[in-house]
């Protein structure tokens, strides 16, 4: 089955690779699932399916965990997604998820400055001052080195690692059969949307490999705090950034986990909880642009409490729709109306069939239950982690940007509280929620959004008469179609394939079985062991049919369990 997906051999070293570290991780049963052992022994490879291995005494995510972190950059990269889809994955592997480290062995400094030569037309060294060969960090994408320029000022380099696209696409290439394979033979799922999680994540990891793409974003969210002198976003030098490297400067201030250098330079934590909160508040619900991975390592804390945020190769994107829908669920969860948040979960269920009295009365209860609690006693992370665990009970998935935003927001509070322990986001939300309310019905807003109604209705009436014309030229021609797309009709043709070949072997089975009797009662003919040798070939063949036929129900059967 995977061998007949598999379109080039080039990737078939690869799939080895990852086959044998699920085995080894105790996961041989996916693997035999999704029909990767038949690629392998065409191959020529043997598998050792009960290989023992103190890693299955671990629970699944965890092992799973380790796995993705021994399949290397692509697939920890699709684990820091997964870990966003807390609509999709219960806490025990959105926990494990969140363990998965953006850290890789450092390239040697020798292949760094070959692709920097290459990149840049000349020795780095020749364009700056200093450039420090011990590495910043090394993570799984890229490598940062530490450079000063002729001008004096410091910056940082970051370097794609070598090869790294090659590895990436064959990557690529395999996930994006394996979800086909998933979706298609698993029923159990099917839910998860495998191809659309794989999708998302082609697009998220291309975008991250253009190191420029990472400095325009900084360009932008830049732009959007040119008001703020709290926030500080690092100044990007454009005549040394391309898709493989990129230049930018470099930050001197706290880390983000070392709260200890927080106290020791005699910062306000409660101002920094604020500032940093009200920062990512903005970029959500006013600005659409978001950093999506607020986490502690991409910060830094600098004197006069002001914070500096880096590393914007992950960003997320809300359109104007999407920010109503963020702000109604929230104004609803924080104001109790039940009725509000049931309308924002049916627009996110599209056309997934939900029972919506049922899902109507949990969240009725959902929402009472924090009736009469003061505002500053809500916590929005539980709220939203009890919200996404209802979505999961109703098999609802949240539409991907949504699902990012939101564990953005968890992050956030998180770090807010690890700072301040009486940090509430409840107050620091409740204004950035009134504005985007009221913003929606100022005059303006309203005049612009009725401007564009009659826009939208002067077009559909200017083009209906040539609609009309083209519609009945069609019928008179001939020419007009319907399509009815009946759902799963595809699977249930493969399926009556499946069983009326079964029924053809069925009845030559039954004529070889009935002939090779006939045969055995006529004398004359060549014997074998004194009986007729067509006779026994006709009864070999019919066992051999009837084994075959036998293994095939038993296969669909394990199949569709």
């Amino acid at each position: 089955m995977f061998w007949e997906t598999l379109s080039a051999a080039r990737d078939l070293g690869r799939l080895h690779d990852i086959a044998s570290i699920l085995i080894r991780h105790g996961f041989g049963d996916m693997v035999r699932r999704l029909g990767m052992e038949g690629a392998l022994e065409s191959a020529g490879k043997v598998l050792h399916w009960n290989r023992a291995s103190e890693l299955v005494r671990l629970e699944p995510p965890a092992r799973f965990r380790r796995a993705l972190e021994e399949m290397g950059p692509t697939f920890i990269k699709l684990g820091q997604i997964l870990a966003t889809r807390v609509d999709l994955f219960s806490p025990e592997w959105i926990s494990e998820f969140e363990k998965l480290q953006d850290h890789a062995p450092t390239v040697a400094f020798d292949e760094i400055c070959q692709q920097l030569e290459e990149d840049l037309g000349c020795a780095p060294q020749t364009l700056f001052a200093e450039l420090d060969p011990e590495p910043l960090a090394a993570a799984s994408i890229a490598q940062v080195h530490w450079a000063r320029l002729e001008d004096g000022s410091a910056v940082v380099i970051k370097v794609r690692r070598p090869g790294i696209r090659s590895t990436v696409e064959a990557d690529l290439r395999l996930l994006s059969r394996l979800a086909e394979i998933i979706e298609a033979e698993v029923v159990s799922f099917r839910r998860f949307k495998p191809r659309e999680v794989v999708r998302q994540f082609t697009l998220s990891l291309r975008r991250e490999l253009d190191l420029a793409a990472e400095c325009r974003n900084a360009e932008r969210i830049a732009r959007n705090f040119s008001q703020h002198p709290e926030i500080v976003i690092p100044k990007v030098y454009w005549p040394w950034c391309g898709e493989r490297m990129n230049v930018q400067q470099y930050i001197d201030g706290i880390p983000g986990r070392h709260l200890e250098a927080v106290d020791a330079a005699a910062l306000d934590r409660k101002v920094l909880a604020r500032q940093g909160a009200e920062a990512v508040l903005k970029m959500m619900l006013e600005d659409g642009f978001f950093h999506a991975d607020p986490h502690p390592g991409n910060l830094f804390y600098l004197p006069e409490n002001r914070i500096a945020f880096i590393d914007f190769g992950m960003v997320g994107r809300l359109p104007t729709h999407r920010r109503d829908q963020i702000v109604n669920l929230l104004h609803g969860l924080v104001e109790q109306d039940a009725e509000r948040v049931v309308e924002v979960l049916l627009d996110w269920a599209a056309d997934v069939p939900v029972d919506t009295e049922t899902l109507t009365l949990e969240i009725e209860g959902f929402v009472d239950q924090y009736h009469g609690v003061p505002l500053k006693n809500l916590n929005l992370s539980a709220m939203l982690g009890e919200l996404t665990a209802l979505l999961r009970e109703h098999s609802l998935n949240l539409p991907p940007d949504l699902a990012l935003l939101i564990k953005a927001f968890v992050t956030l509070e998180g770090m807010g509280q690890q700072l301040d322990p009486d940090f509430d986001m409840v107050a620091v939300a409740a204004p950035f929620l009134r504005r985007a309310m009221l913003s929606r019905y100022a005059p303006e807003a309203l005049a612009k959004r009725g401007w564009r109604a009659v826009a939208s209705t002067a077009d559909l009436l200017i083009g209906l008469p040539q609609d009309l014309r083209q519609l009945l030229r069609s019928a008179r021609s001939g020419r007009l179609q319907l399509h009815v797309d009946v759902t799963r009709l595809k699977t249930f043709g493969n399926q009556l394939d499946r069983a009326a070949s079964r029924i053809a072997v069925g009845n030559v089975i039954a004529a070889l079985i009935i002939g090779s009797s006939i045969v055995m009662t006529i004398k004359g003919g060549p014997t074998l062991l004194g009986l007729p040798l067509f006779g026994l070939l006709g009864f070999v063949g019919a066992t051999v049919g009837a084994i075959w036929l036998l293994f095939s129900i038993w296969r669909s059967g394990k199949r569709d369990g």
